[in-house]
């Protein structure tokens, strides 16, 4: 049987067991019971605790938020605003980052006619993946305040989580990690499904540097690259291979190479230095001089019947890179062949012309840069072969890809772009400023699905 007891008000009445004489309060309830009011019930004079009720359906568009309440901002789609309510002291709104996509499409927060926040009467912009705010309206002066900023949103991947790298940026649905030099790409948690465990890599060694004294020029570093994930064509390399490098959650160490050193005596340029990611390693560019050295592209040759330099050393599939030019020219012209490139063998010498390098190939990976130094738009090129010069005539072409030589009458030879793999270019003669060139450095970068 239930009974029910319905009174208009309670009265402070002596020796009601629920009152506190002393203090005036009355006391609803024993510890461990629940209060709760009728649906449509409201309450007044309560207050708030300095926290907000959650809004639990998602925003996916612009809305006026409600003081005392909270929401979950899905900018998945596309940016939208938050407007805030009126200012009055005490208000509080707080706002969500409801799938980790502000970073891409932010949420811009707008102050209602000229309340401010933190001060200013301008909309606030938030950009951080994972980021939740709180913010209580002070007074007139500072307006809305930001009292609680956490980037600390803990959620279930189902994707990779790594890092590392001098650099990493987003792509759409896949993150980039881009190393200029030695470091560490540390997997901390593996993806759900194992497709999403694939990353696809560029790897380029350092070139080498270019011969003295007509010397050949410089090889260009290996080239490898991987092509998993479906980069959109034409701006992936038909050089890369299909298949990628499946990760598990550890750290793998990064070698970025060296270029190698400019020719100053007899032996001619110096190889490049590998570079390294997991089982894939790329070989450094080989030395123009003489003889060309081989590498993975080779170095260009200067002297008559002196074997250029053998790219693919060793040899992998897809190649890493071509073979460097032979010298074909005599007095008084005395001009080297050009280095190999990732796409094209080095070019011969053409009269008094030094041999031209041949050209690197190219990958839209490095999205981050926005860089275009070849035919194929909006993709970088790499690993291009250094050029050569001769004594009476003119220096070839730097192989497309970061490769040295400047083309003209003859000069000190240019050094090789640095995080291209280009090869150095060949001097004129060591009675320039400068002998052969250095070989660029190499570079490794790391691209794989996030989200």
């Amino acid at each position: 049987m239930t009974s029910t007891i319905k009174v208009n008000n309670i009265q402070n009445q002596c020796g009601a067991n629920i009152i506190n004489e002393n203090s005036n309060t009355i006391t609803l309830g024993a510890s461990g019971d629940t209060i709760a009011l009728a649906s449509g019930a409201s309450q007044t004079g309560f207050g708030r605790t300095g926290t907000v009720d959650w809004d639990t359906t998602p925003k996916t568009a612009t809305f006026s938020a409600v003081s005392g309440d909270g929401f979950f901002c899905n900018t998945t789609s596309s940016a939208f605003t938050a407007n805030l309510p009126a200012g009055v002291a005490g208000a509080i709104v707080s706002f969500a980052d409801y799938a980790g996509t502000w970073q891409t499409n932010a949420l811009t927060v707008s102050p209602n006619g000229s309340d401010k926040i933190g001060g200013t009467n301008a909309n606030v912009t938030l950009n951080t993946e994972g980021q939740s705010v709180t913010f209580i309206f002070a007074d007139s002066t500072q307006g809305w305040i930001n009292v609680q900023d956490s980037t600390s949103n803990e959620r279930g991947n189902a994707f990779i989580v790594a890092s590392g790298g001098n650099t990493v940026t987003t792509c759409g649905n896949f993150k980039i990690h881009t190393f200029t030099g030695p470091g560490t790409f540390t997997v901390s948690c593996t993806a759900v499904s194992a497709p999403d465990n694939v990353v696809d890599y560029l790897v380029v060694a350092g070139g080498g540097g270019g011969g003295h004294d007509n010397g050949g020029g410089g090889g260009a570093g290996g080239f490898r690259a991987s092509n998993a994930t479906s980069m959109p064509a034409p701006l992936t390399s038909p050089l890369a291979s299909p298949t990628g490098i499946t990760v598990t959650a550890t750290a793998f160490p990064i070698s970025v190479g060296g270029g190698g050193a400019g020719g100053t005596s007899g032996p001619g340029g110096t190889n490049g230095n590998n570079s390294i990611f997991s089982t894939i390693t790329s070989t450094g560019g080989g030395g123009g001089g003489s003889t060309g050295k081989d590498g993975g592209s080779g170095g260009g040759s200067c002297s008559p019947g002196n074997p250029a330099g053998s790219g693919n050393t060793p040899p992998v599939s897809p190649p890493q890179g071509n073979n460097g030019a032979t010298r074909s020219a005599g007095a008084p012209s005395y001009a080297g062949g050009g280095g190999g490139g990732a796409g094209a063998v080095g070019g011969n010498p053409t009269g008094p012309t030094g041999g031209s390098g041949g050209d690197g190939s190219y990958s839209n990976i490095n999205t981050a840069t926005g860089i275009a130094d070849g035919p194929v738009s909006g993709a970088r090129y790499y690993a291009g072969g250094g050029a050569s010069q001769g004594q009476a005539g003119t220096a070839g072409s730097g192989g497309a890809g970061g490769g040295a030589g400047a083309g003209g009458s003859p000069h000190a030879a240019v050094n090789a772009v640095d995080n291209a793999g280009g090869g150095g270019e060949g001097g004129k003669g060591c009675s320039q400023p400068a002998c052969g060139s250095n070989g660029g450095s190499g570079i490794v970068i790391i691209r794989y699905k996030f989200q």
